[in-house]
């Protein structure tokens, strides 16, 4: 089992997002609850590249505060969506160590957990998608409480991942 945090980084982890409270204190609670048992906790950043809102040389490409890695924590560095394309070597980590059920959290619903999530799927992983422990922002399409909706309830869960309670994701990092 591996707790994989996408994106939670300060340029786009921020109040607008959608259910921001329960978010912030789940991805807290299984970060935590990950830690005390020894799960490992892998987190992917994204890059846009210079002069963007996630600059990597910027403070808003750091991790947020809360979700703030220690030292002995894997980072990979992602400028596209999924955090399983090639390019991460998110793939092979988790193949070298023969890890299957990964749990993802973070953040945008509607870009990178979609992608992170299907492609998971793709590359044979057991996707597990805790309720509240992603969240995006409004589109020009939809508001972000539809979005959030669309992908947890019903998108992911039909045939991507299985959407479990905070609680059952708590009982598998202790497991």
């Amino acid at each position: 089992m591996i707790l994989l945090v996408v994106d939670t980084q300060k340029g786009c982890f921020n109040e607008g997002l959608y259910s921001f409270e329960t978010v912030r204190e789940n991805i807290k609670c299984l970060i935590t609850t990950a830690r005390e048992n020894n799960v490992e906790v892998v987190y992917v950043q994204h890059d846009d590249g210079q002069g963007t809102d996630l600059d990597k040389l910027t403070d808003n490409y750091e991790i947020y505060e809360d979700f703030a890695p220690r030292a002995d924590e894997k980072r990979f560095e992602k400028n596209v969506n999924s955090a399983f394309h090639p390019i991460t070597g998110l793939t092979e980590y988790l193949l070298s160590k023969g890890e299957k059920d990964i749990i993802v959290i973070g953040v945008s619903t509607d870009y990178c957990m979609d992608a992170t999530i299907k492609s998971g799927f793709e590359k044979g992983f057991n996707i597990f998608v805790p309720s509240y422990t992603n969240s995006t922002y409004d589109n020009p399409y939809f508001d972000k409480e539809t979005a959030y909706k669309y992908y947890n309830e019903f998108m992911w869960g039909r045939r991507y991942a299985k959407i479990i309670s905070v609680e059952e994701a708590i009982r598998l990092l202790r497991s």
